[in-house]
């Protein structure tokens, strides 16, 4: 073999790594130049992070809760989850991720929000819940499953999670900075194991924190650059707040909640359709997630959008005060 054989095949090696397009979470998209090259002009999620602001009237929501506690668990969060899942099958661009300096569009709809091992326990870690939405999911169907993993991780029982984060915590500092960098890596090369990512919590279309639940308001937050999740969404605690109404102003129970997303999937105007939807949702949550049936017929699958045309539920942002 000449000596010339051992750098060729080098070359060869390195091409085929970039040339490899496919990825078990994602199918590749071809894209305008325009947002092709937006990845190489803003490289890191928070070079092209941009900041939305809301606020959403929660009052039939809260009448709506104690009905539907009375037929199976639920409080806000799962209702904003559903409205997520809503939010995302309305507008489904919101679904893609950057990767490799590459777009995809995501296989399967994941949202992951945190939650306190310990109730109210200040001293409780924080731990991280990715739930996929499954095609013909109903509200019903998800409050169960977040009450399942939410009992998992309250439970004295080690999770995936646990084991990963235990096994990365004993390993020295220099190791562990090696591990992460070839994580990132096979990443961008498109090596990593579907298993990896089907478990890593930051592989996810949105990550959701409920702050209302600790008494604090919402935060604008940062998007990680580890993992594939373009999208992050604050909600602070319900209060009581002047809005404007019909030009009159008047006190409404209303919900603050700030998204950061990555302005590489797409434009301003998707992901102002997303917000809508998921506003429309959660203000009129007995047409949006219902289940209070008792024959369960009026159960709506989180994968459908919500019906534009229906002038009779449209919303439009209520203008809040500031206090």
């Amino acid at each position: 073999m000449g000596w010339w054989m051992v750098p060729a095949a080098a070359v060869a090696a390195w091409g085929a790594l970039h040339l490899k397009s496919s990825r078990p979470d994602g199918q590749l998209l071809r894209v305008h130049p325009y947002r092709r090259i937006l990845s190489f002009l803003e490289p890191r999620r928070n070079e092209a992070v941009v900041y939305f602001d809301d606020y959403i009237d929660v009052e039939a929501l809260e009448a709506y809760l104690p009905k539907a506690r009375a037929r199976f668990p639920c409080d806000i969060t799962p209702c904003v989850v559903a409205a997520i899942a809503i939010g995302l099958a309305t507008a489904p661009k919101m679904n893609r991720f950057t990767a490799g300096y590459r777009l995809y569009e995501r296989r399967g709809r994941f949202i992951t929000f945190s939650m306190k091992r310990k109730r109210l326990d200040k001293e409780a870690k924080v731990s991280a819940v990715k739930l996929e939405v499954k095609d013909g999911m109903t509200f019903r169907d998800l409050c169960e499953a977040v009450a399942s993993k939410v009992s998992v991780e309250r439970s004295e029982a080690k999770t995936y999670q646990d084991k990963e984060l235990a096994l990365l915590d004993a390993l020295p500092r220099p190791i562990l900075y090696g591990a992460m960098g070839l994580v990132r890596t096979l990443d961008y090369y498109n090596l990593l194991p579907a298993a990896f990512i089907a478990n890593d919590p930051l592989y996810t279309s949105v990550f959701y924190a409920n702050l209302g639940s600790l008494g604090m308001g919402a935060g604008y937050h940062h998007l990680y650059e580890y993992g594939t999740c373009p999208l992050f969404l604050m909600s602070g605690e319900i209060k009581e707040m002047p809005v404007v109404r019909d030009g009159q102003v008047v006190a409404r129970r209303m919900l603050h909640v700030r998204f950061s997303y990555d302005e590489r999937i797409d434009d301003g105007l998707n992901a102002r359709f997303g917000i809508d939807a998921m506003r429309r949702v959660l203000e009129h949550p007995e047409r949006y997630l219902g289940c209070l049936a008792e024959d369960g017929s009026d159960a709506r699958p989180l994968d459908r959008s919500v019906d534009e045309e229906d002038e009779s539920v449209a919303s439009a942002p209520p203008v809040a005060l500031s206090p």
